[in-house]
């Protein structure tokens, strides 16, 4: 999840993928409005990483077992890439969306009212899948983007992708806190309802002009795989990325609990807000990548990161 990555596969996508159908240009407030739905749709996939000390007691799960809980909604989204992402170049993209969000508000309710772990584990999955619109809708805004700007515009969309990863964290924590854990699952499914209507009002039309069928959709990225050295380069190193992200943000919540720094919920929330200003340089790297400095920006996003993960194991 990576926005420097995201940037660079999207724009390579959008020489294969139609323009909007209608011939409009973006604006600032469709801009703004793409970037706060991917936020507010990726919470649900990050805030798992700092409940799953609350989530596993409640249900009785053993505690190495508790990190599945986080787990299974990444493993849903990565599903959700590969099977339901494709449907974007068949299905008219507005009602793909409006779909899964549908999927997603009814896995959300349910899962504030799960009895079992495993319940819960599948219906996060779920939840998970129905995520991956997120990967339909900044295509979209793309699309719409002036020629030579779609980086920028990523670059901006992304930017809400990543505000709403960092303060996920904390957000869940401080509900988890005040109201318990099943609370911010609740509070999700009533968000992600009101963005429904919202974009059901307002997301533009996007008709792909693609004729393949599902199957053959599916192996076309096989395909892509063998093909494109430079795909199979992305999507090797923007997964080691991800799971270096992933394992220490669930790591860290489970250490931070526990002797000797025994932080509740409230401290765990002020630890990962310290995050979020990561955010502010996803916009930086999509306009590096319209300027022709995506190789340079990539390395040094890499050696920065290989840096924060050395300093946090010292530490």
């Amino acid at each position: 999840m990576n926005g420097t990555d995201n940037v660079r596969i999207v724009t390579a996508e959008l020489v294969e993928r139609p323009r909007h159908t209608d011939g409009s240009t973006i604006t600032r407030s469709q801009t703004l409005l793409f970037a706060t739905s991917v936020g507010i749709i990726v919470t649900n996939l990050f805030a798992p990483q700092t409940l799953v000390g609350l989530i596993g007691p409640s249900l009785g799960a053993a505690a190495s077992a508790s990190g599945l809980v986080s787990m299974a909604t990444l493993l849903g989204y990565a599903a959700g890439l590969f099977f339901l992402v494709p449907l974007s170049d068949l299905v008219e993209n507005r009602v793909l969306v409006l779909r899964m969000l549908c999927a997603a508000v009814l896995a959300a309710a349910v899962a504030s009212f799960a009895p079992s772990a495993a319940s819960l584990l599948v219906v996060l999955f779920i939840l998970g899948a129905a995520c991956s619109c997120i990967q339909v809708l900044v295509p979209v805004a793309a699309s719409m983007a002036p020629p030579g700007q779609e980086g920028r515009v990523i670059g901006d969309v992304m930017s809400g992708l990543m505000i709403g990863i960092l303060l996920s964290r904390p957000i869940a924590s401080l509900i988890a806190d005040a109201f318990g854990w099943r609370a911010f699952y609740g509070i999700s499914a009533a968000a992600l309802a009101l963005l429904a209507i919202l974009l059901g009002l307002t997301l533009p039309r996007r008709r792909p002009l693609a004729q393949a069928r599902y199957a053959g959709l599916i192996a076309s990225l096989v395909r892509l795989l063998r093909q494109e050295p430079v795909l199979r380069r992305r999507a090797f190193t923007a997964s080691l990325v991800m799971a270096a992200f992933s394992v220490f943000w669930t790591a860290v919540a489970l250490r931070l609990a526990a002797p000797p720094f025994d932080l509740g919920q409230k401290g765990i929330a002020l630890f990962a807000l310290v995050g979020a200003g990561g955010a502010a340089v996803t916009p930086v790297f999509g306009r590096a990548g319209d300027r022709g400095f995506t190789r340079s920006a990539t390395i040094l996003c890499h050696l920065v990161l290989i840096a924060a993960l050395g300093l946090a194991a010292w530490a």
